[in-house]
């Protein structure tokens, strides 16, 4: 099972157009742990994978693959 990665998480903040210090707000953490994940120098703690999910607009599976998948 692949791990959510930085460039996901970049990629999917981008498209949701919101900055690193929006997304954290959303999250209740620091900006600075929005960069260390996008920078992959470190990840997001499993229980934060919903909110994050969330907050970016996709499923969790979507988070863990990088892939959006459309609604059949």
């Amino acid at each position: 099972m692949n791990y959510v990665t930085g460039n996901v998480i970049k990629e999917f903040r981008e498209k949701k157009q919101l900055t690193q210090k929006e997304l954290a707000e959303k999250l209740c953490v620091s900006e600075k742990t929005v960069s260390k994940w996008e920078t992959n120098k470190g990840l997001p703690d499993i229980g934060i994978l919903e909110d994050l999910s969330k907050s970016l607009g996709v499923s969790i599976a979507e988070l863990l693959t990088g892939e959006v998948r459309a609604n059949s």
